[in-house]
């Protein structure tokens, strides 16, 4: 294994938590799928890189820190999801691609639902419909997702 692909994992999380901070109009932010947890479940399902629990609470971490969330929400999730990956990966990985994309739904509305708890203990108000959007997004553009990842992890460089 070359050292640009013991790097991909790493880059495309640092994407999606990129994608996570980019601007959007206020009527499509509802909507945008959370692109951590989607990019860490791939990596997961497809290579068993970023299986251990101490890095999905880092990446958590971080996206806890870069978005301005409470410390440890996302981490917490994110490591969730993580255990439930890593418990049922060799189910998972034979799915047929619809059947993926609704287990990985699965796996994102479990995360909402630690979410909908966190804010409970803070006290803060219920969130409205729209709060539900990014797992439905999630679960639509999964397949698309594992494409696209599983191009950039085939993918060869040529050495001249």
């Amino acid at each position: 294994m070359n050292r640009t692909s013991s790097m991909k994992p790493a880059l495309t999380v640092l994407a999606a938590i990129a994608l996570a901070l980019v601007p959007m109009p206020d009527a499509l932010d509802p909507w945008r799928p959370y692109w951590a947890a989607l990019v860490m479940i791939y990596w997961h399902l497809e290579t068993s890189r970023l299986q251990q629990l101490g890095t999905a609470f880092v990446i958590g971490i971080a996206l806890d820190l870069t978005t301005g969330t409470l410390l440890g929400q996302h981490a917490l999730g994110l490591v969730i999801i993580n255990f439930l990956v890593g418990r049922f990966r060799n189910r998972l990985r034979f799915f047929p691609p619809w059947q993926q994309a609704l287990a990985v739904g699965a796996l994102l509305f479990n995360d909402r639902i630690v979410q909908l708890w966190i804010i409970g203990l803070l006290e803060r108000g219920w969130p409205d419909w729209t709060w539900w959007l990014p797992p439905l997004i999630g679960m639509l553009l999964w397949p698309w997702i594992f494409l696209l990842l599983d191009a950039l992890r085939s993918q060869r460089r040529t050495v001249r």
